[in-house]
């Protein structure tokens, strides 16, 4: 009884009483008070969390995005070199990345920082480089896309395909010459394959030439879309053999006599990328800068399968980002008095991306592993980079379509993941190539033109 009169005065000390004569005249207060006086003491508990509502604030569950914690596996080693990735990308990367993306423009300011991290070409053994595994070089490539895809891609290009390519076909000689200086970002790298009227292509329909002559080689011809070029201080170009109508490759140097690089503008995807359109007229290139080991196009599509792979981590690592945006400005914004994220559309949205998200995780996690056994195929990047790329963009769509007008505003971290995720569906082969790649392998008929 003692209670309950409590809970009673409690109830009464609730009620605003200058508002009482404003509610004299929209209830009948002696029917009310009476109804109250009737209340058991759960009753009037229930009555009070109504009127007061509850004073505690509902703490949201941290965002995590490894759901299915692959991450876990990583040892204490590689745990500890993500997490100092992750800070540097947080603290010197993030704040900055918007206007860079919306001015076309590169933060050259970056690049002694990222050659401190001592993470450029991780997995080559010697040459300054860490020897270190497949699957920590794709969380790496994960983490820098979970930030900016862009920056993702410049290691990409740097690590991957251009010191992919002197590290897998190059002598000992221009290994040692270039491997060390690029591992610590001294000598920045692109590289040219794609071409204007060359995409999908490339493997029998290159148009950049090569011809040997008593000088070297002569190169013509055009490239186009080449990250990093406007800058870079070498340039892996790839040219068919006027003579023996086979790939070959060079390390052109960005003062060889013509040779010229423009940038391209006008891009709504990967804007911080330097592309440049490539232009060679008579370039002379002597036999001592041409990759000694690169003999046929077979030789460029091995530098293709192992960065392949690593896109697909970035396009893991761009989905991440997105999801992590998304997921967080769900948990704050609050229409009709409470967050978005409980409502259950809103979660279904956020469940679907974060499945996506997930299966994407698990697939480039034993893609990796696949390629620290030496097991890795071309079909087996190809599928990643299908799949990965393909569900990137359903994820960043939600993630744009959960924000409502304000996915569509940089400052909200959204808007350049959908963007950017276009790009990465469309580098390093297309959708439909890739296909092709795995359906030629689990057919047995190659249904390339």
């Amino acid at each position: 009884m003692i209670g309950k009169i409590k809970n009673m005065m409690k109830f009464a000390k609730s009620i605003d009483f200058n508002e009482l004569e404003k509610l004299s005249k929209k209830v009948d207060l002696g029917e009310v008070i009476a109804a109250v006086s009737k209340m058991d003491e759960k009753q009037l508990q229930m009555a009070m969390k109504m009127l007061t509502g509850s004073k505690k604030k509902k703490e949201s569950p941290p965002i995590n995005a490894d759901f299915y914690g692959v991450e876990q596996k990583l040892s204490a080693e590689d745990h500890a070199l993500k997490m100092k990735v992750s800070a540097f990308l947080e603290a010197e990367v993030k704040p900055i990345v918007n206007n860079y993306w919306l001015h076309d423009d590169f933060p050259f300011e970056l690049i002694p920082k990222l050659a401190e991290l001592n993470i450029c070409g991780y997995v080559y053994e010697g040459y300054g480089c860490a020897g270190g595994s497949s699957l920590m070089d794709g969380i790496i490539a994960s983490e820098f896309g979970r930030i900016d895809p862009s920056i993702a891609t410049f290691l990409g290009v740097q690590s991957g395909l251009a010191m992919g390519s002197i590290y897998l076909c190059g002598s000992e000689e221009q290994k040692q010459e270039w491997l060390p200086q690029m591992q610590q970002l001294k000598k920045i790298g692109a590289f040219g394959l794609t071409e204007p009227e060359v995409g999908s292509g490339t493997a029998g329909g290159l148009t950049t030439t090569c011809k040997k002559t008593a000088d070297g080689w002569v190169l013509n011809g055009q490239k186009k879309w080449i990250g990093n070029s406007t800058f870079s201080d070498i340039t892996i170009i790839w040219a068919r053999d006027v003579d023996d109508n086979q790939v070959k490759g060079f390390i052109v140097r960005k003062e060889n006599p013509g040779f010229s690089v423009e940038k391209i503008k006008g891009k709504m995807a990967l804007r911080i990328v330097q592309n440049g359109l490539i232009t060679m007229t008579d370039c002379v290139v002597p036999e001592s800068d041409r990759l000694q080991n690169a003999n046929s196009f077979r030789d460029t599509a091995k530098v293709l399968q192992m960065t392949r792979a690593g896109v697909a981590w970035m396009a893991v690592g761009c989905a991440r980002g997105a999801y992590e945006n998304a997921l967080e400005y769900t948990l704050k914004r609050e229409q009709f008095g409470k967050p978005i994220a409980s409502f259950q559309l809103i979660q279904n949205h956020l469940v679907e991306m974060l499945s996506n998200l997930t299966a994407m995780q698990t697939l480039v996690f034993r893609l990796s592993e696949m390629q620290d056994e030496g097991l890795l195929k071309d079909e087996h990047a190809s599928l990643a980079k299908v799949f990965c790329t393909l569900r990137t963009r359903d994820i960043v769509s939600r993630a744009r379509e959960v924000m409502g007008g304000n996915g569509i505003l940089l400052e909200y971290n959204v808007a350049r993941f959908l963007a950017d995720a276009e790009a990465i569906y469309s580098y390093e082969g297309t959708k439909e190539i890739n296909s092709l790649i795995v359906g030629r392998s689990i057919t047995g008929f190659s249904a390339f033109v």
